[in-house]
C-alpha cells in the first residue's frame, strides 16, 4: 500500500478542438497542479498554456518518440511524478499515440484519471442528424494498399452510423473510395473546422460531396465525416435465439429495452411486439 501511495498519477486531459472557451475549469486546474505535461506538440500546447496562465513544464510525447519517451514517462510516474497527457486537440488517446502511454501506465500500476472534454467525433455525430443510438468510430482510414481496401470493405455492410476523420488533401480521394464501396447515394454529413470561426456542416450524399469538392470547393481545414449506416441487412430472417442474443448485446451497449426492440423490428422480420415478448421471456 505504501508503494502505491508513492506512485504518480497520469491525468488524461481533454483540450479544445478549436474554441478555447471549451477548455474545462477542471482541466485548467489539473494542468496547473501536475508536475509535468506530456504534449504532442509543445509549441502548440504552449499557446494554450500561456492563454490560461499555466506555468507547468512540458515534455514532448508524439508518434515519432513514443516508444522511448513513453518508457521515460512511466519511469517518472513510478517515481512519484504526476503527469498530464494532452494531445493537440480533443481527448488524448483518440487517433494519437497517447493510447500507448495509457496502456503502459496501467500495466505499471499507475492510477489513470480522465479529465473529459470536447471530442470532434462526438461533436460531429450529435450535430449530424443521423442515427446516434449505435455508431462506430473508425478514425483515419489507412492511406493506401491492402489495409485501406480491407477497411473500406469492412464498412460495406456496417449498419451503425460511421464516423471518420480525414485531412483536407485526402478528402476527395476518400469520398470517391467510400462511394465505390458504400454507394453514391449513401447519406453523409461533413463537419469542417468544428468549434472554430469557420465551422461548417455540409449535408447530402457521397455523390453530392464528390461533385462539390471536384467542381466548386477546395477542401480546407480538418474534416469529420459522419456516414449513415447500411440498410442492406434490413428485414433479416433470424431465429428467436438469434433475436435474444442481439437483444442482450444491444442492452449491454446501453440501449433501453424499448430502443432495442424498435431497432431490431426495423432490421428483421419480427414485429416490435414479438421482440418485446422475447425480451420479457429472455
Amino acid at each position: 500500500m505504501e508503494t502505491f501511495l508513492t506512485l504518480g498519477k497520469l491525468y488524461i486531459v481533454a483540450t479544445p478542438i478549436g474554441n478555447l472557451e471549451d477548455m474545462t475549469l477542471r482541466g485548467i486546474r489539473v494542468l496547473k497542479e501536475v508536475d509535468l505535461i506530456a504534449a504532442e506538440d509543445t509549441r502548440h500546447t504552449g499557446k494554450l498554456l500561456k492563454h490560461f496562465e499555466v506555468k507547468t513544464p512540458q515534455i514532448s510525447y508524439h508518434e515519432h518518440n513514443s516508444r522511448l519517451r513513453g518508457q521515460e514517462l512511466v519511469s517518472k510516474l513510478e517515481q512519484g511524478t504526476n503527469i498530464a497527457l494532452v494531445s493537440d486537440a480533443g481527448m488524448p488517446g483518440i487517433s494519437d499515440p497517447g493510447a500507448e502511454l495509457i496502456a503502459s501506465a496501467i500495466a505499471a500500476g499507475i492510477l489513470i484519471i480522465p479529465i473529459p472534454g470536447v471530442s470532434a467525433s462526438i461533436t460531429a455525430l450529435v450535430s449530424s442528424g443521423l442515427a446516434t443510438e449505435r455508431f462506430v468510430f473508425e478514425g483515419f482510414l489507412p492511406t493506401q494498399g491492402k489495409l485501406r481496401k480491407e477497411r473500406l470493405q469492412g464498412l460495406q455492410n456496417e449498419v451503425r452510423t460511421i464516423v471518420l476523420y480525414e485531412a483536407p488533401h485526402r478528402l476527395l480521394t476518400s469520398l470517391k473510395d467510400l462511394a465505390k464501396v458504400l454507394g453514391q447515394e449513401r447519406s453523409l454529413v461533413l463537419g469542417r473546422e468544428l468549434t472554430k470561426i469557420h465551422e461548417e456542416f455540409w449535408r447530402g450524399d457521397l455523390q453530392g460531396a464528390i461533385a462539390l469538392y471536384t467542381e466548386k470547393v477546395q477542401p480546407k481545414g480538418e474534416y469529420t465525416l459522419v456516414i449513415a449506416g447500411s440498410q442492406v441487412e434490413s428485414n433479416l430472417i433470424l431465429s428467436e435465439e438469434q433475436i435474444k442474443a442481439e437483444l442482450t448485446q444491444l442492452l449491454e451497449q446501453g440501449m433501453t429495452r424499448s430502443q432495442a426492440c424498435r431497432y431490431l423490428a426495423e432490421q428483421t422480420s419480427f414485429s416490435r411486439r414479438q421482440i418485446y415478448q422475447l425480451s420479457v421471456n429472455n
